[in-house]
């Protein structure tokens, strides 16, 4: 069983965690499905929000909290980054107001396209949808989607963003398509931070939406170059370097056993259910194994992800739900 990755000087702790020099770190163990992380970056009286969180109870509890520790600063935040379009970094948005929110061009072209009801309505008609409806509840029942009002960013980038934070110089440096169709690292390279989004995961499997898979290695590859010693990842506790390594190393080794069982002609949920994760048996949310693998076949078959997987999204998550038992 591989070792937790959190860096032992930091508890995984739900709350705020005071980083050092003006940076904090909003953690919601255990890191599950939709238990995401967030940042905030302040310096002489300016803020910037990395991310908002899946419903707005979640995300008004993490605001109070950031306001209580740096009122000057957080009376209104100055600039949002959403490091990605997926729900559980952006439901909360709405409440961030005044704020500029900011997002890679591909990143608020998918939140567009993805309204928060479709989350409300999925759990309203879960009752009936027999085990995916189980495992929906499973996996979500904690959160509230009802009456959340879709907050788009108003100004987006292509590749990097400079912007300024009082006195520190944060980068929004784009790695996507990966996990999804427009990834962004925050990078604070005064205090050696960087605020990574869903790129990375920590004790849990992550999840290739979108791909290619060596988009994803190679975001790996350049956390592991940063000038950096704290990472705060999208899920799982704050780490350092070691996770993107050995992130890197479960996309090479995932590939790779994937490329054995379609060369062979097994098809995606076979080989999902034959790939060995021993080495990942500490890791949550093992399911997700589905989705990578499937859409490492569309690859393989000349599809690219961004042109669709090999297997609808209901599909996949039928599947998801058998391997977890729900």
């Amino acid at each position: 069983m591989a070792e937790s990755l959190g860096a032992g000087k930091w508890a995984y702790t739900k709350g705020l965690h005071d980083l050092g020099n003006g940076c904090y770190a909003w953690l919601q163990p255990d890191g599950g499905w939709g238990w995401s992380n967030a940042g905030l970056i302040v310096s002489r009286g300016e803020s910037l929000l990395v991310d908002t969180l899946f419903d707005l109870p979640l995300t008004r509890d993490m605001l109070d909290a950031m306001k209580s520790a740096e009122p000057r600063s957080t009376a209104q935040i100055d600039v949002l980054v959403n490091t990605h379009a997926n729900a559980d970094h952006v439901n909360g948005n709405e409440l961030v107001v005044g704020a500029r929110i900011v997002a890679s061009r591909a990143a608020a072209e998918e939140m567009r396209g993805d309204s928060p009801e479709r989350l409300a309505q999925l759990m309203r008609a879960a009752g009936e949808m027999g085990q995916v409806g189980r495992w929906y509840r499973q996996s979500f029942g904690s959160f509230d989607f009802e009456g959340i009002t879709q907050t788009c960013p108003q100004e987006t980038f292509e590749s990097r963003m400079d912007i300024q934070v009082g006195d520190k110089a944060v980068e929004l440096i784009t790695v996507g398509p990966a996990h999804t169709k427009g990834d962004t690292l925050v990078y604070v390279p005064g205090d050696r931070t960087v605020f990574t989004g869903d790129i990375l995961f920590v004790d849990g499997h992550p999840i290739i939406w979108e791909g290619p898979v060596q988009n994803w290695i190679d975001a790996c590859l350049l956390i592991e170059e940063m000038d950096v010693e704290t990472v705060v990842p999208g899920h799982g506790p704050i780490t350092d370097k070691r996770a993107a390594r050995a992130l890197g190393e479960y996309f090479v080794y995932i590939r790779d056993e994937a490329r054995k069982r379609y060369d062979a002609g097994l098809s995606a949920f076979e080989a999902a259910k034959d790939i060995e994760l021993s080495d990942y048996s500490s890791w949550g949310d093992a399911e997700r194994i589905v989705i990578n693998v499937a859409e490492l076949y569309s690859e393989f078959a000349g599809e690219g992800a961004q042109e669709g997987s090999i297997l609808d999204r209901a599909q996949l998550f039928a599947w998801m739900a058998e391997l977890s038992g729900a």
